[in-house]
């Protein structure tokens, strides 16, 4: 089971990856970083989209299903959110939600070129990353 620094190394193997990190989003701190940082600033980029996953990790309106259940009720307890993406014009950033075994307050961050990456292959690399994901 790959560490921090491994699934980072794992995540720039993806086609279009320009950066990526795992930042826990409670605190908004970087605990690895690799490649390039939109603002060229990993730190401030960690802080930025820590923001953003809180904000979509805390709101009622994504953790409901359309039968007004909780989603994942059926499931053990768990962030209804898996992933967040905002497309900008020449990229996307992909916050992936990392289950732990603790607080669950940890993401990937993945930079993606636009051109040059897949959105969808992204997506479900990310989603493998993530559960493989050893934190200690």
């Amino acid at each position: 089971m790959p560490g921090i620094d491994e699934c980072l190394l794992d995540v720039m193997r993806l086609p279009g990856a320009r950066g990526a990190a795992v930042v826990d989003w409670t605190s908004g701190l970087a605990l690895g970083t690799i490649g390039d940082s939109p603002n060229g600033d990993h730190e401030a980029t960690a802080a930025e989209t820590a923001e953003v996953a809180r904000m979509a990790a805390e709101q009622p309106a994504f953790a409901l299903s359309p039968y007004g259940q909780p989603d994942g009720a059926d499931d053990e307890a768990g962030l209804p959110v898996e992933d967040v993406i905002v497309t900008t014009r020449t990229g996307y950033h992909v916050l992936r939600f990392v289950e732990t075994a603790f607080d669950s307050s940890v993401f990937l961050h993945l930079w993606l070129d636009r051109a040059e990456g897949n959105l969808a292959l992204a997506r479900i690399r990310l989603g493998e990353m993530a559960e493989r994901l050893v934190l200690a």
